[in-house]
């Protein structure tokens, strides 16, 4: 690989926008100011850091514009996405009306040309790019109104950019995703295990749980390395079937009559004990309403008071004794919109935190680097913590693995073709190098057939990204839990580490080499009878309608 970092000239024009106005500018100098605000340019040969300030003003968002910029002949875009994918994401031809959140790579056959912004800015950054040059957008409201910064300097971002030939495109994008994040936090041991939501969908019990450990237990039986053990949403005081899944978190329900106790039983049979939570939705009457969000009624983390509860439920969680957490639902609960719906805004005007001085971004940053510290105070940074529907750039330094697509079934095929596939390929080059990525579980509840699930186990199993197995206990024959054993065997130590050779060329890619072309796997990924499709799309987008589980 030959790599030449690029310098990031000043931008040639500024828009910059408050509640009460918008200008566009020529960019003359290294700052521009505006009334009472002013943005500052530090420039060198590696980045181009962007700083903010106002003292009254309430600054929405800056839109920074470079142009005379030269793409080379059939060049292709691959960006990144808002909080998790959804099927969506490829390599393109230039469309100028694509926006492509924090990072993207221009590939041509003669090189590999990489902008973004380093991994936990201040503001919420996309890309355009056409024919004339490239636009970057800050966003730094404070949920949807103007951030109002009280003379407070902040940096945006640091801007960085590089170019890269004799590589794959992969070899490329992997090699900037080290670049914009220099301090991931990592596990210490391979991840892999079970998770029972695949299968029990919010049904389960302390029994039953334990009876998944046995079924674990037993399809990893003399693989040295421990696997997980996760609960899922089910064991919550108030958890209610379809229709409730948040807090209080301080104990469980009358199937799981006590937490702490459950983690040691789990612990002696010879699991590490993880656990599921959703930490703004939360029931508890003693949560003050101005320790909640205006438009939803869930937790603001901007809120001391209300942060300091958060940080309480995940200590409670590890002195229980559950060395994984995966917090969810974080970005829904914050802003209201799921990622595909964020186009390319992530909330709607017309509100804001209790604490009005902080962008968006800054406020998702303080509420992974409270769930981060409470979590390392508690368990002496023993237990991981795993993001879902997290907005990875902003906690990549703050999670150890993140939850990179939406979720997989255990009961459709084409939804975990479509989700997990997808995202496992577009999301691979971050792995290692901003945290490690779960692509999400391999459901085994007899909806899928056995043949197309053994192919994901195995992606995931030889990608050496986390795989997690959602299986109910006696649903596979002798055959199939030995072919399992062998796939979890793999997942145990993660020693390889293919990647999608036709990622270029398909959404959903077949082709997985690793790096000395040891391991060369071709996966059939669609059914004979085609896809299935449903005309009623209620959540997903209208191209590629999926069937709910809950009809």
């Amino acid at each position: 690989m030959l790599k030449n970092i690029l310098k990031v000239n000043r931008p040639d024009f500024i828009e910059l926008t408050t509640e009460t106005k918008t200008v566009t500018a020529k960019w003359e100098n290294d700052d521009y100011n505006l009334d009472d605000i002013n943005v500052k340019l530090n420039q060198d040969n590696e980045h181009l850091a962007i700083f903010l300030t106002a003292q009254t003003s309430k600054v929405k968002w800056i839109k920074l514009r470079w142009n005379n910029l030269s793409w080379d002949k059939n060049v292709r875009f691959l960006g990144d996405a808002w909080e998790r994918g959804y099927g969506d994401m490829e390599w393109k031809g230039m469309n100028p009306n694509r926006f492509m959140p924090w990072y993207f790579c221009a590939k041509s056959e003669a090189k590999s040309v990489c902008y973004g912004v380093k991994v936990r800015p201040s503001a919420m950054c996309f890309w355009q790019v056409d024919s004339l040059g490239m636009t970057l957008f800050l966003d730094v409201r404070c949920g949807g109104s103007g951030v109002n910064l009280k003379g407070r300097v902040i940096k945006l971002a640091d801007v960085i950019a590089c170019e890269m030939r004799d590589c794959t495109s992969f070899e490329a994008m992997q090699e900037f995703c080290g670049q914009m994040c220099e301090d991931p936090i990592l596990p210490k041991y391979p991840v892999y295990g079970s998770n029972n939501w695949y299968y029990a969908y919010g049904k389960s019990s302390e029994s039953e749980i334990l009876a998944d450990c046995d079924y674990i237990l037993n399809l990893t039986k003399d693989i040295e390395n421990k696997p997980y053990m996760v609960i899922d949403d089910c064991w919550q005081e108030h958890h209610r079937l379809n229709e409730y899944n948040g807090g209080p978190w301080t104990k469980g329900n009358e199937k799981f009559p006590d937490m702490k106790a459950l983690a040691d039983k789990l612990v002696q049979k010879g699991v590490r004990p993880g656990i599921w939570v959703r930490l703004l939705l939360n029931e508890d009457e003693n949560i003050k309403n101005e320790g909640r969000l205006s438009h939803n009624n869930c937790i603001d983390p901007t809120n001391p008071e209300a942060l300091n509860y958060i940080k309480e439920d995940i200590k409670r969680i590890c002195n229980w004794g559950y060395t994984l957490i995966k917090h969810d639902f974080s970005t829904f609960d914050l802003f209201g919109k799921w990622g595909f719906q964020m186009s390319p805004l992530v909330t709607d005007d017309g509100w804001h935190f209790y604490d009005d001085s902080l962008t968006s971004a800054e406020v998702v940053k303080l509420l992974y680097k409270a769930i981060l510290d409470a979590s390392m105070e508690a368990s002496n940074g023993e237990t991981l913590i795993l993001g879902c529907n997290t907005i990875g750039h902003l906690g990549a330094g703050y999670m150890h693995i993140n939850r990179t697509g939406d979720d997989t079934s255990g009961v459709i095929w084409e939804r975990t073709r479509f989700m997990g596939v997808n995202t496992l390929a577009f999301r691979l080059p971050q792995h290692g190098k901003f945290y490690e990525i779960d692509a999400d579980c391999v459901g085994i509840d007899g909806g899928i057939s056995w043949s197309m699930n053994k192919q994901w186990a195995d992606v995931l199993a030889k990608s050496g990204t986390p795989l997690f197995i959602s299986v109910r206990p006696n649903i596979l024959d002798e055959t199939e839990k030995q072919e399992l054993h062998e796939i979890l065997k793999v997942a145990s130590k993660q020693e390889h580490h293919v990647i999608p050779v036709d990622w270029e060329e398909t959404i959903c890619p077949e082709h997985w080499q690793d790096k000395d072309h040891d391991i060369d796997c071709k996966y059939q990924w669609f059914e004979e009878t085609g896809l299935k499709f449903n005309p009623n799309s209620i959540r997903y987008q209208t191209f590629l309608p999926i069937v709910e589980l809950f009809n």
